[in-house]
């Protein structure tokens, strides 16, 4: 069997459903294959973005965190709701429920613009053509004129800490425990274990994350990064750093974890261990040797800024090349190749990609940070205001955290921003749309803000970064 297409895409995550609807919409004749289906043996879409990564485990970080709200905060605001307790099978229920309406949400809009869609496992030959393995074994050919990778990400797995989905799971198996774990271990303190540790820490678990490197989130400007430490210890976080996990042992229900500390080996019990190590591209089996795509020693599809691969005709998208492994990322390279494929030189500008941790205070960045400013040589001006000094954070009782800006020191212009505190997400956002138009710090000290709310924090970070702040007492400048 073979069948010819404008577009084949393989795989249905965020990058590949964006991508296979905005070429639909451009007029191209476009598939997707997938290879998930549900237990009906109906595909399904949105990778593991909204199966098992962003979506359900913001559920949960929703759920956990209205609980601990009745738990912990209720009472300052007068509400007396006696003792709350979290029903695991509920929150789990819930989850799921916005986990479906999603994908087949998704499904509705690959239908409704006319995408194609092709149930198996997709692989690429020569000539952009795919080869399609069903679900009964049988195999098909599609053939097309442009091909786009999208086959997403997996978990790490590492030997000292082998998966058996009951004691010790991974970043899947975290979103579908059945109860509270009354000790929780967690191997790497990045963004996916604080996230999955915030979760059940807030639902009593005792925490404790190991992380092998001596920084904690290096990735971060690092005064958000101390921050950060700061208040995640308060919430009851332990987190070990310079700690690399050797070895565990699965007994009785339970997990014996042996690890070293600055040199010293230790073991320590726990009833769940979750592994949160990072994730890798799912590029095994997703091109046949001759098909003229090569990849790195990590498994990254090697492609030029406009996520061109060196075969003629196919791009790759989304986790499987390089940059950060982000949901958004990978959606707006979607556009980019659709666009492309079009024949209109669209590009996507890798400096204004905001990155998120979703904790309570959510942490989020875009462009440079200090360290990164410094090691460059660039002169730079830096101002960062306290939430504590915000009207509406102080009468949500939200005052954890603060915005900061970092501007050139001749033309002014934002070079990156950084937040940690309430809504720091979406104020991080008002600082991408002000750098993709090329903003400075003044222009942003000129504008309006409404009061009271969230974001005249980054109003008066913008008007610290001269020693102008408000309603703060300003550093005296040498």
């Amino acid at each position: 069997m073979s069948d010819a297409y404008t577009v084949i895409v393989i795989g249905s995550g965020p990058a590949g459903y964006v991508c296979a609807i905005k070429c639909a919409q451009l007029g191209l004749n476009t598939t997707v294959v997938e290879a998930w289906s549900d237990d009906k043996g109906k595909p399904v879409f949105g990778g593991t973005c909204l199966n098992v990564g962003c979506i359900p485990s913001k559920a949960l970080l929703d759920s956990s965190h209205k609980f601990a709200e009745a738990r912990d905060d209720f009472a300052v605001h007068g509400i007396d709701v006696g003792r709350p307790a979290i029903n695991v099978a509920s929150m789990m229920k819930r989850k799921n429920k916005v986990v479906t309406q999603l994908t087949g949400g998704v499904s509705s809009l690959l239908q409704h613009n006319g995408v194609t869609v092709v149930q198996g496992s997709g692989k690429l030959l020569a000539g952009r053509k795919v080869e399609v393995t069903h679900a009964d074994g049988t195999k098909s050919v599609l053939s097309a004129d442009h091909v786009v990778l999208a086959a997403g990400s997996e978990p790490v797995a590492i030997p000292p800490a082998p998966t058996d989905d009951a004691v010790i799971v991974d970043s899947t198996g975290a979103l579908t425990l059945d109860a509270v774990p009354k000790r929780l271990g967690v191997i790497g303190a990045g963004v996916i274990g604080l996230e999955l540790g915030s979760v059940w820490g807030r639902l009593g678990s005792e925490v404790v994350l190991f992380e092998a490197l001596d920084d904690f989130l290096p990735m971060m400007d690092a005064q958000v990064s101390k921050e950060a430490a700061k208040v995640f210890k308060k919430q009851g976080l332990d987190i070990r750093l310079s700690a690399l996990v050797t070895g565990t042992e699965v007994k009785n229900d339970a997990v014996t974890v042996s690890y070293t500390e600055k040199g010293e080996s230790k073991t320590e019990a726990f009833d769940r261990l979750i592994v949160a190590v990072g994730r890798r591209p799912r590029t095994k089996d997703l091109f046949a040797s001759d098909s003229g795509v090569t990849m790195d020693e990590r498994g990254f599809v090697f492609v030029n800024e406009s996520c061109a691969t060196e075969a003629p005709g196919v791009w790759a998208v989304g986790d499987i090349v390089r940059g950060p492994m982000l949901a958004h990322k990978g959606s707006e390279e979607g556009v980019m190749v659709a666009e492309r494929i079009h024949g209109k030189p669209v590009q996507l500008n890798y400096e204004c990609v905001p990155s998120i941790i979703y904790t309570h205070p959510e942490i989020a960045a875009v462009g440079k940070t200090e360290q990164e400013l410094k090691a460059e040589g660039v002169d730079y001006k830096a101002g960062s205001f306290p939430f504590a000094a915000i009207g509406r954070a102080q009468a949500s009782g939200e005052t954890d955290g603060f915005v900061k800006l970092l501007a050139d020191a001749k033309t002014d212009r934002i070079l990156g921003a950084h937040a940690i505190g309430p809504s720091a997400a979406d104020l991080v956002q008002q600082m991408v749309i002000t750098m993709e138009f090329g903003g400075s710090a003044e222009d942003l000290q000129l504008m309006v803000f409404g009061h009271p709310t969230m974001s005249e924090a980054v109003h008066e970070a913008a008007l610290a970064v001269d020693g102008m702040a408000i309603h703060m007492p300003n550093k005296k400048r040498r």
